[in-house]
């Protein structure tokens, strides 16, 4: 989803799991919205759309509602603001330079909440520390520590969405060479599981993946991408040819998000770290599944940044 310093039109919706191509050309047409005037902090503040004063992907189809709503709303409430569209839609990577340049904040890329700082050090790697709840069944909390200082107040930053139950914690120039199904050396792992996969493994001469923390299932690993994709369509036509019974399978480009997750699979904590651009990159599972979660910005007594916190148990959590 991530496009760097681009246009997020560019992205191919179907990278983002979009095949309608009439919604696909709503979301690549889509608009970006700066709210301008005397009142627009006010505006963006009481029309509760989406963090600060932007309004980013605007579907086309709705642009023209948005437009109409935003007008009604500011005159139902004496405010002076107004949507100017952009010229361009605004790069991902200069959405977050936008919330560094103000201490910190959230945006949405492509409807999913991220949270970005400024103001980290680039010459060192930051270290991810955690807690669990008391019976220790999840994590509490997951913080970035930027200095050994005590904290004094915590301030909220924001919200993220976790989809696919994972979380991870970059630096937005780097996650710009960030490659997630092309493989960097052209060869892909399938993997598969389930409570058929013994019989799977018997018809399709699978040997066990062999690989850490997946002991169990079976596969094949270090494939050419053609033949990973070859074997990744058979498995599927024999779960078509077999709606009842139990099987799941995973086709694995060696790229970076195959890199992280193999670590994180093999880890007993469920969390994993991967080069990317030049930084560590480090990938967790959130232990609570998918869900909206609060970030907040730990302070010391003079204001500075003690530590970037996401909380899995605050009660604003999702």
């Amino acid at each position: 989803m991530w496009s760097g310093d681009g246009s997020p039109a560019g992205i191919d919706p179907e990278r983002l799991g979009i095949h309608d191509p009439t919604i696909a050309d709503d979301v690549v047409r889509a608009v970006d919205f700066e709210i301008v005037g005397p009142d627009a902090e006010a505006a963006a503040r009481s029309l509760d759309r989406q963090p600060g004063t932007a309004l980013y992907d605007i579907p086309a189809s709705g642009v023209t509602e948005m437009a109409g709503h935003f007008e009604k709303h500011c005159r139902e409430r004496g405010l002076d603001a107004r949507l100017e569209a952009c010229n361009s839609r605004v790069a991902h990577r200069e959405r977050a330079r936008r919330c560094g340049a103000v201490g910190g904040g959230s945006f949405l890329a492509f409807g999913v909440p991220v949270v970005a700082l400024g103001g980290l050090s680039r010459d060192r790697a930051l270290p991810v520390l955690a807690t669990r709840v008391d019976d220790g069944s999840g994590w509490a909390e997951m913080w970035v520590r930027v200095t050994d200082g005590p904290v004094a107040k915590s301030v909220p930053v924001g919200d993220i969405c976790v989809d696919w139950a994972r979380v991870a914690f970059g630096d937005a120039d780097a996650l710009g060479a960030w490659e997630h199904t092309r493989p960097m050396d052209g060869l892909a792992d399938v993997a598969f599981w389930g409570r058929e996969q013994d019989e799977v493994a018997r018809e399709f001469g699978a040997p066990r993946l062999g690989t850490v923390g997946e002991e169990s299932a079976y596969g094949w690993t270090g494939l050419d991408i053609t033949e990973a994709v070859e074997k990744a369509e058979a498995l599927q036509s024999w779960k078509d040819a077999h709606p009842r019974l139990g099987l799941a399978f995973d086709l694995r480009p060696h790229s970076h998000h195959w890199q992280a997750m193999r670590e994180v699979r093999a880890s007993a904590l469920e969390a994993g770290t991967v080069e990317v651009g030049g930084a560590k990159v480090l990938f967790s599972m959130t232990s609570w599944g998918d869900g909206w979660f609060p970030v907040f910005a730990d302070l010391d007594g003079s204001g500075g940044l003690v530590a970037v916190r996401l909380s899995f148990t605050d009660e604003d959590a999702g």
